[in-house]
């Protein structure tokens, strides 16, 4: 007798992605009426699979697609390299990566190559929150492709989950923290928050959550929003150094929090203004500069989360969704460790 059909082999001869033929032989939504049909004449022919629900086949590695923007930022580099890093651990869970970096300046675009990874079964997806970008989540969960979010959410869409910290409260530990700093030396009392031009979902919930605890804690606090700094460290430094110039006093600036890239200009531009001893930084991201820059006491903290353990994650809850186990959904999400010059490892 010959051995039953894998849920691979239905896929081929149907012409469609193994999460497809999961979708349809478990009877969820997403797969269009002609697409199902396929699957199920294929299953006419081949027979039905044997599968013990809950349980990962080993049969067959699952094709997973990291995608990440283009911008060439210590933090991106920083999810790259630990994505690559991670390549022995996704062999012995039976998972191919592949990991694209498409450019964000044009979402429509961004659009259209996202929808050019469909091929895979599951999808990890680091992205602006943005109408184009979550119409094409969609498209591609309705074609049988999981998709979730990583480090920054595309809240709207029918992605099945996002991994990563809870930035309206890393925003808010940001704020917490300057604004207790702010109060020992007298007539310091501006609080700075600089971002870049983005429309990523984590750097907006960063900038929300500080400017919600500074009112509700420190309303003795003024907040002053910088204008957009450029992600390079020598735009960076020139455009804060404009701002210190020609929008704010800058003997009554007592701490900058800066949600994106760009700090190594910060702190630079706080050096060069004479104000390295007596303003607070908080940043993002333990990247090798950002070490250094705790070290020489330019930055006071950085704000961190586990990028192993979210790397991991997704593609372990992608894994889940394909097998169609039990709880796929019921993620740990990391928490956010704050580093200084003094705990450093």
């Amino acid at each position: 007798m010959s051995a039953a059909p894998t849920i691979a082999d239905i896929a081929r001869t149907a012409g469609v992605g193994t999460a497809t033929v999961d979708r349809v032989l478990n009877r969820r939504p997403g797969v269009n009426a002609e697409t199902v049909q396929r699957v199920l004449q294929a299953v006419e022919e081949l027979g039905a699979p044997q599968q013990q629900p809950g349980r990962p086949r080993k049969s067959a590695n699952a094709r997973f697609a990291f995608v990440l923007p283009a911008e060439e930022t210590p933090f991106f580099e920083l999810v790259e390299r630990q994505i690559a890093q991670s390549a022995s651990d996704f062999r012995h869970a039976h998972i191919t990566e592949i990991t694209h970096r498409i450019d964000t300046s044009d979402p429509a675009r961004f659009a259209e190559q996202l929808a050019e990874a469909g091929d895979c079964e599951g999808i990890a997806l680091l992205a602006p929150d943005l109408p184009p970008i979550k119409r094409a989540v969609n498209e591609l969960v309705r074609a049988g492709v999981h998709v979730v979010t990583l480090f920054s959410d595309v809240a709207g869409s029918m992605r099945e989950t996002y991994i990563g910290a809870d930035n309206r409260a890393a925003g808010r530990t940001a704020g917490l923290l300057l604004g207790r700093m702010a109060g020992q030396e007298k007539g310091r009392d501006v609080l700075l928050l600089s971002s870049q031009a983005t429309r990523l979902s984590s750097e907006i919930e960063r900038r929300i959550g500080f400017a919600q605890v500074l009112e509700e804690r420190f309303p003795e606090l003024t907040m002053l929003r910088t204008s957009d700094l450029p992600p390079d460290e020598d735009g960076a430094c020139e455009a804060l150094l404009q701002v210190l110039r020609d929008e704010v006093e800058p003997a009554r600036v007592a701490g900058i929090y800066n949600v994106g890239a760009g700090s190594a200009g910060v702190a630079r531009a706080l050096a060069q203004a004479g104000l390295t001893a007596c303003t607070g930084v908080v940043a993002h991201d333990f990247t090798d500069a950002h070490a250094s820059l705790l070290g020489t006491n330019s930055l006071s903290y950085v704000l961190h989360q586990d990028i192993h353990y979210c790397v991991s994650t997704a593609a372990r809850v992608l894994r889940a969704l394909c097998e169609n186990v039990r709880g796929a959904l019921n993620v740990v999400q990391p928490r956010i460790e704050i580093l200084t010059a003094e705990n450093l490892h």
